[in-house]
């Protein structure tokens, strides 16, 4: 990674939380997560790996009470992380999209770095939780990161039974249209994607 690589580096502390974030747009997929949420570490090292990020994450959080607050406030600092990453978005694809399928589940996310937050999220888990984990958290995540990185996000499951396989292809779905989307296209001479001039 030299001085060119698009990197973005935020730590956020509240009463309930204290979380750091590197992120390195043109990676290589290289993930040190420790979150305390261990799904969560999971999810995000499969964004990593799909994404061709280079993601470091560490979390500090009130789990006692339960893991919403570390869960909502890593998705708020990695999509600040992402925000500064992507600086005026010059020459950036701007678009991607995936479908990828688990076993029986399939899904489809697509990404727009708009500047604009908005989510469309149409998942339905087939139990409450996996594991120990609440399947709710997936969206406050997916809620938190659109609203700091200032993208348009839709999130769909087209089928799944088994909640563990939805929830990871949702994020491998996310990590392969982020990669799209992040990818400089030559053919824009580092121009802005937008006809207004800004995003």
């Amino acid at each position: 990674m030299g001085e060119q690589a698009r990197c973005g580096e935020v730590e956020r502390r509240t009463g309930e939380t204290a979380v750091a974030v590197r992120l390195v747009l043109d990676g290589t997929g290289r993930a040190e997560v420790a979150t305390g949420v261990p799904f969560l570490d999971h999810m995000l090292e499969q964004v990593a790996r799909h994404g061709l990020l280079d993601l470091e994450v560490r979390a500090r959080g009130d789990v006692h009470v339960d893991d919403h607050h570390t869960v909502e406030d890593v998705g708020i600092t990695l999509g600040q992380a992402l925000a500064r990453a992507l600086g005026d978005k010059a020459g950036l694809t701007r678009f991607g999209h995936a479908y990828v399928p688990l076993d029986e589940a399939l899904a489809r996310v697509v990404v727009d770095l708009s500047g604009r937050p908005g989510l469309c999220y149409e998942v339905d888990f087939p139990r409450a939780r996996i594991g120990t984990f609440d399947v709710d958290l997936v969206r406050e995540f997916f809620q938190g990161l659109v609203n700091h990185a200032g993208m348009t996000l839709h999130v769909d499951l087209l089928r799944g039974r088994n909640a563990h396989h939805i929830a990871e292809c949702l994020f491998k779905a996310f990590g392969r249209a982020l990669r799209q989307a992040v990818a400089p296209d030559p053919r824009l001479g580092g121009a802005i994607p937008s006809t207004k001039g800004s995003l």
